[in-house]
């Protein structure tokens, strides 16, 4: 089995070889490489968002991005609010956003992803 996988390995370490060494450019020829990484833009900062001075009477969506288990997760985290922020409504739609961005962004205070890991 080991002298085997010594051939094996050798015989591809060759094949690489050979590939590269047919493929060369002649001696004194000259190539141009580019930088795959550009250029950035300028970042530009913006101020995060104000802070509520309560919670109450906010409508908060959460969303799943259907990892396993956040959906699972968004019914614990709305019976916490349900638990230590009753006045708080906290909306765990069964469609996904795109099919509610209208009424997302009609009635909605905050919106959580579960992203997953």
């Amino acid at each position: 089995m080991k002298l085997r996988m010594a051939v094996v390995a050798a015989l591809c370490i060759g094949l690489v070889c050979g590939i590269a060494g047919t493929q060369g450019y002649a001696q004194g020829t000259q190539i141009t490489v580019y930088n795959p990484m550009g250029t950035p833009p300028p970042i530009q900062m913006k101020a995060m968002a104000p802070r509520w001075d309560t919670m109450d009477g906010k409508t908060i969506y959460m969303f799943s991005s259907g990892f396993p288990n956040s959906g699972n997760f968004l019914e614990v985290m709305k019976e916490w609010f349900a638990d230590n922020h009753p006045k708080v409504n906290v909306v765990v739609p069964a469609s996904e956003l795109p099919a509610m961005r209208d009424e997302v962004r009609q009635k909605a205070d905050a919106v959580f992803f579960a992203v997953g890991h």
